[in-house]
């Protein structure tokens, strides 16, 4: 059952479980976009093919928000509002150890490993490096874990996991980068809390907003906000 948290007659937004891909790959699991296809499809009987267009993407273990084009004019549009930086994320992530300062601007420089899919973060321009840019702020705190708000400026692979993890903050679960477990349903505790912009075709201010999974961590921190 999909969680639809917007729609209209351009885009339609989503808030993406853990565990889905947002677009099909070689694996052949049924992708979040496939999924959407068929909740259009049957709303509105619709005979043959339905259009749902991605624009942007979360990992496959990261849950919350994602909004795609219902027609190839919204997405031609949101996909430009995406290439210029015109689209504002905020996620939430749970993280080991306190960041030191609980606040600041994080840039590195990120190389995508293709065969480990895994990107490493260094603090200076290496060859075939890319920028990396990203804001945190200290939510709360609960025991060893804590909440982050983060606001990534640029849209890298793996960008929040492997900034975050190059200061010794690793995500909950997110073994792949350092955390020391993985969670059970093999999510991992970052989320993407909403999509802050210009509806590309109303060109009214659009802020699609995605509640938290319902799980043990994120409520506990939930009830301190």
């Amino acid at each position: 059952m999909l969680a639809i948290l917007f729609e209209d007659n351009h885009l339609i937004a989503v808030n993406k479980p853990s565990g889905i891909l947002v677009q099909g790959d070689k694996t052949g699991d049924l992708c979040l976009a496939d999924m959407v296809k068929l909740y259009l499809k049957d709303k509105y009987q619709k005979p043959g093919n339905v259009f749902a267009g991605v624009s942007h993407r979360i990992d496959r273990p990261v849950s919350g928000v994602v909004v795609l084009a219902k027609t190839s004019k919204a997405l031609e549009r949101l996909n430009l509002l995406f290439k210029e930086r015109r689209v504002q994320k905020t996620y939430w992530a749970v993280v080991k150890n306190l960041p030191n300062p609980p606040q600041a601007t994080l840039v590195h420089y990120l190389i995508k490993n293709e065969q480990t899919n895994k990107t490493k973060a260094f603090l200076t321009e290496k060859k075939q490096t890319k920028r990396a840019e990203l804001s945190y702020r200290l939510l709360a705190a609960s025991n060893t874990l804590y909440l982050l708000e983060v606001l990534p400026l640029t849209g890298r692979h793996h960008q929040i996991r492997a900034q975050l993890a190059a200061i010794g903050c690793p995500i909950k679960g997110d073994v792949k980068y350092g955390f020391d477990r993985p969670n059970p349903d093999a999510s991992i505790h970052l989320h993407a809390r909403s999509l802050s912009l210009e509806h590309p075709v109303q060109k009214t201010p659009l802020t699609i907003t995605a509640p938290i999974p319902d799980e043990k961590i994120w409520n506990l921190f939930a009830a301190q906000l």
